[in-house]
C-alpha cells in the first residue's frame, strides 16, 4: 500500500525543512553572506511553522501516518509549538552574539534549525528507526555547534568531549533499541508496548530496556552520564549552551517520554518495573549531585551547567513517580505524572532561555562569565538586574514566578504516587530544592549587594533582538507564575 501524506499534519514540519534549505542556499547567494538577513529567514519562517500547530491544535483531531510511526495529537503538537518558540528566542538571543564574533554566520542558522526540525520529527515519533533518525538530526547539528569558535581551543575541545559521548549514547541506545526489536519483532511503540504487557519482563528486554535509558541518560545528561556537559556548556557560544541546555535536552526528555510512555509502559502500566528503578535512581543522583557541584562553581556558565542538570533530575521525579503509580495500578496518577514531565519542560525552557539571555547582556560589558562579575549589576543596570533575579528566584522555585508551579507539579506527583519510594523521592526533591537556592541566591547576592568591579558603570546597552528574548522568557516566567492554569491545562490535554 502507498503511504498516506497528510499534508496538513506534516505541514510544522514541512515549513521548517523549508526554511532550512533557505538559509542554506541565502547563506551563499546573498551579498557578503549577510547573516543579519539569514537571521530574519530563519526567525520567520520559524514563526511560519508554528501557524499550522495553531491550525491543527484548533482542528484538535488527532492524526496518524506510515502505520502509525508518525502521529499528530495534542501531546506532539504542545512539544512542537515548544520548540519552535524556544527557536525562535534561541535566535534572537545570536544575531548580535554571533554577528559580532569570527564566526560562519550564515550556516549557524542552518545547524540550529536542523537540529530543531529533529525536535519536531521527535514529538511525533511513535517508533524505534523514527525515533532515532530524529534524535540523530538534534545531536549531530550541535556537535558542530559545540566547537562553532573555530579559532578557541576550549571550543574545540567542548565540540570533540561532546560528539565522543554523544557517539557512546547512541551506540548503546541502538543496541538497547536492537535487542527490543529482537525481542517485539517490531520497531512500532505500540507493538512493544502489547509485546510488554502480553509477556512480562523476561531478562533480555530488561537489558534492552536498560540500555536505552542509559543511551537516553546521556542526552539528557543525568548523572552519571554527565560529565560532558560542563566543560561543553562552558566551551560553546553561549547562544549555543542555551540551546543545549534547553532545546536540545527537551529533545532528548521528548525522546524519553516517547519510548516510555508508548513502548516501556505497556498496556494498562504492565511494563512499569522494568524501567521505574532505573529512573529512580537516575533523578535521585542527578538532583543532588548536580546540585552539589554547582554550590562549588565560579563560573555562571559552569554554574548553570550543573543546575542543568539539576533540573533533568528534577524533571525524571514525575517519571519515576508515574512507574511507582503504575506499578500500583493507578493509571489516572500516571498519566497526570507524564503530564507534569511536560508542564516542567516548558517553564524550565522560559527560565533558562531568559537567565541566558542576561549571561550574555552582561558580557558585553564585562567579558566575563565569572559570578562576581555580576558585582553591582543593580547599581549599573537595574533592568537586567531585576530581570536576572526573576529566572534566578524562578529556577529556585519561588513563588509566585513560573518556576514554584513546576516545582509543585513535580512534588505532587512524587507524594500521590505513595508508597515508601515516592514519599522518599519527594524528600529528596524538598532537600535539593533548598540546596539548589543557596547558589541561585548567590548570584543574587553579587547583583544587589556588592559594589560594582571597575571604573565603568554605565548602564549596559541591550540589542533590540536580545531584548526581544529577554520580554518573551520574562513574560513567560511571570504570567505562568501569577496564572498556572495556563501551562497546567497544556499537561492535561498532553496525556
Amino acid at each position: 500500500m502507498n503511504p498516506v501524506f497528510d499534508w496538513h499534519a506534516l505541514a510544522p514540519d514541512v515549513v521548517l525543512a523549508a526554511t532550512v534549505l533557505l538559509t542554506l542556499v541565502a547563506t551563499f547567494l546573498l551579498p557578503d553572506r549577510d547573516a543579519t538577513q539569514v537571521s530574519r529567514i530563519a526567525a520567520i519562517g520559524v514563526l511560519a511553522a508554528l501557524v499550522p500547530v495553531v491550525t491543527l491544535a484548533n482542528d484538535g483531531a488527532d492524526r496518524a501516518m506510515f502505520d502509525g510511526a508518525y502521529v499528530v495529537d495534542n501531546y506532539a503538537l504542545a512539544l512542537k509549538a515548544f520548540f519552535l518558540v524556544a527557536a525562535y528566542v534561541t535566535i534572537l538571543l545570536s544575531v548580535d552574539y554571533i554577528q559580532e564574533g569570527d564566526y560562519y554566520r550564515g550556516e549557524f542558522y542552518f545547524l540550529l534549525l536542523t537540529s530543531v526540525l529533529g525536535m519536531s520529527v521527535m514529538a511525533s515519533a511513535r517508533d524505534l528507526i523514527t525515533m532515532f533518525v530524529a534524535l540523530e538530526t538534534i545531536s549531530i547539528p550541535t556537535f558542530v555547534l559545540a566547537a562553532y569558535r573555530k579559532h578557541d581551543r576550549v571550543s574545540n575541545e567542548a565540540g570533540v568531549k561532546y560528539y565522543v559521548i554523544g557517539v557512546l549514547s547512541s551506540a548503546l541506545m541502538l543496541y538497547g533499541m536492537s535487542l527490543i526489536f529482537g525481542y517485539a519483532g517490531s520497531t512500532r511503540l505500540a507493538e512493544i508496548g502489547a509485546q510488554v504487557s502480553a509477556a512480562g519482563a523476561p531478562p533480555l528486554l530488561a537489558v534492552a530496556v536498560f540500555l536505552s535509558l542509559v543511551g537516553f541518560a546521556f542526552k539528557v545528561s543525568a548523572v552519571p552520564f554527565h560529565f560532558w556537559a560542563p566543560d561543553t556548556y562552558e566551551g560553546a557560544p553561549t547562544p549555543v549552551t542555551a540551546f543545549l541546555s534547553v532545546s536540545s535536552k527537551a529533545g532528548g526528555f521528548v525522546a524519553l517520554l516517547n519510548i516510555v510512555f508508548f513502548g516501556f509502559y505497556g498496556v494498562d502500566g504492565a511494563g512499569t518495573e522494568l524501567w521505574w528503578p532505573v529512573i529512580w535512581v537516575l533523578a535521585a543522583l542527578s538532583m543532588t549531585l548536580g546540585n552539589l557541584a554547582a554550590l562549588r562553581q565560579t563560573n555562571v556558565v559552569r554554574m548553570l551547567a550543573y543546575s542543568s542538570v539539576a533540573q533533568g533530575g528534577f524533571m525524571l521525579v514525575p517519571f519515576a513517580a508515574a512507574g511507582i503509580a503504575g506499578a500500583a495500578g493507578d493509571l489516572g496518577q500516571a498519566d497526570t505524572a507524564f503530564g507534569a514531565v511536560v508542564i516542567y519542560l516548558l517553564v524550565y525552557g522560559a527560565m533558562n532561555l531568559g537567565a541566558f539571555a542576561v549571561v550574555i547582556a552582561a558580557a558585553r560589558r564585562t567579558r566575563s562569565a565569572e559570578i562576581s562579575s555580576f558585582a553591582g549589576l543593580f547599581q549599573t543596570s537595574p533592568t537586567l538586574a531585576v530581570l536576572m533575579t526573576v529566572f534566578m528566584a524562578s529556577l529556585a522555585g519561588i513563588p509566585p514566578l513560573a518556576g514554584w508551579f513546576a516545582k509543585f507539579v513535580m512534588f505532587q506527583s512524587a507524594v500521590e504516587a505513595g508508597g515508601a519510594w515516592g514519599i522518599t523521592l519527594a524528600v529528596v526533591a524538598g532537600v535539593n530544592s533548598v540546596i539548589a537556592f543557596f547558589y541561585y541566591a548567590g548570584v543574587m547576592r553579587q547583583m544587589w549587594f556588592k559594589e560594582p568591579a571597575g571604573e565603568d558603570r554605565s548602564e549596559i546597552e541591550v540589542p533590540y533582538a536580545l531584548t526581544g528574548a529577554l520580554a518573551i522568557t520574562a513574560a513567560v516566567t511571570l504570567v505562568v507564575g501569577v496564572y498556572p492554569q495556563l501551562f497546567a491545562r497544556v499537561g492535561e490535554l498532553a496525556f
